[in-house]
């Protein structure tokens, strides 16, 4: 059953609520404290890192002979777009790194290199999700108007081709982030002049993207350009891929819970965060691709303080875990095999009318 009551579903007093909640509230103020230029040199220093990788993985698809060359340049291709989208997109979008008044590294500046217009894409995901994570009816989110997540949501006979559709959403996902903030955009105001505009500036934001990956780039290979328009666009497909398993691994294993909308009615401080704990889950991850998902292996960690950076997820991460053990809390984790196998099987069974 959807939750109705997130401290009586986990046998919490109000002043437990109240603790959990002061608690975490010195963690966040802990990190705030903190931050400074080491934090600073860290985004700089990706930023660098990920244009020199882009430009020396162009010119190794432009100017190598051999398969394995392509190959090469492909796959560093794709890591960079995947470090662009994640780690430097998504979590400077967040505001995450507003706190240093960097004009270009900034949320409101910041423009990410996918077909998604990033500020349209900032309403949907940052409100939207953030603040009615996995709430029924609120957050878009759950199943992306695409795949059948949750009991709770009616079945349809569109869901009998969930394998397909599913394949299709993780090879297609910058289209899916772009649609969803544009719906978010036409969902959220009553003005046709307004939406329109809003479709404006989607359309220019794909022609630009679609022109700069599928005309500017090959046409800069001379007579090699059938070799970057290939490398574009399976660097894009393998982006995409990485970046559908990196959000369903944070919103749909096994134990992550969805919510009634009665719970965001008079929700406290507390409650909200108990609320972020319950619909979200972590994997393991090594260094490279912690980054290149941006860190979102911590989506616990993330969803609970999403405007902290992202590279101080992993010391929260510790104390976040010590904080549920005291308070025997769910804290969902597991491989990225495991995390990924347990979404499958949920999209998979629930495409089938009444099988769980």
């Amino acid at each position: 059953m959807a939750i109705t009551d997130v401290p009586a579903y986990l046998h919490l007093s109000r002043e437990d609520v109240e603790e959990i909640a002061y608690e975490l509230d010195v963690i966040r103020r802990d990190v705030e404290e903190s931050l400074g230029e080491k934090d600073a040199a860290y985004i700089r220093r990706v930023i660098g890192f990920q244009r020199a990788l882009d430009v020396s993985a162009r010119l190794l698809i432009a100017g190598s002979r051999s398969k394995k060359g392509w190959l090469l340049g492909t796959a560093a291709l794709a890591y960079a777009k995947s470090l662009e989208n994640m780690e430097l997109g998504h979590n400077i979008s967040h505001g995450q790194w507003d706190w240093m008044n960097d004009p270009e590294i900034h949320s409101n500046t910041w423009e990410w290199d996918m077909v998604g217009y990033s500020a349209q894409w900032r309403h949907s995901h940052n409100y939207r999700h953030h603040v009615y994570n996995n709430v029924l009816g609120m957050d878009d989110d759950i199943g992306y108007r695409w795949l059948r997540v949750t009991e709770h949501q009616p079945w349809r006979w569109q869901l009998l081709f969930t394998p397909l559709r599913n394949l299709f959403l993780a090879a297609t996902f910058e289209w899916g982030i772009a649609l969803h903030g544009i719906r978010a955009e036409r969902d959220g105001t009553d003005s046709p002049e307004a939406f329109g505009s809003a479709k404006r500036k989607l359309r220019g934001k794909i022609v630009r993207q679609l022109g700069k990956d599928y005309l500017f780039f090959p046409a800069l290979s001379l007579r090699r350009w059938r070799r970057t328009l290939a490398a574009n666009a399976t660097a894009n497909l393998l982006r995409n891929f990485w970046v559908y398993v990196n959000i369903i691994c944070g919103h749909i294993p096994g134990g992550v819970e969805v919510f009634d909308p009665a719970v965001v009615e008079d929700e406290t401080k507390g409650e909200w965060y108990l609320r972020q704990l319950l619909g979200t889950a972590n994997f393991t991850a090594g260094p490279l691709l912690a980054i290149s998902g941006g860190h979102l292996c911590y989506q616990i960690e993330h969803h609970l303080f999403p405007d902290l950076p992202s590279r101080r997820l992993p010391e929260v991460s510790v104390r976040v875990r010590e904080l549920c053990e005291k308070y025997d809390l769910p804290y969902n984790t597991g491989s990225l095999a495991l995390q990924l196998f347990r979404t499958q099987r949920i999209v998979h069974e629930l495409a089938v009318p009444d099988a769980r």
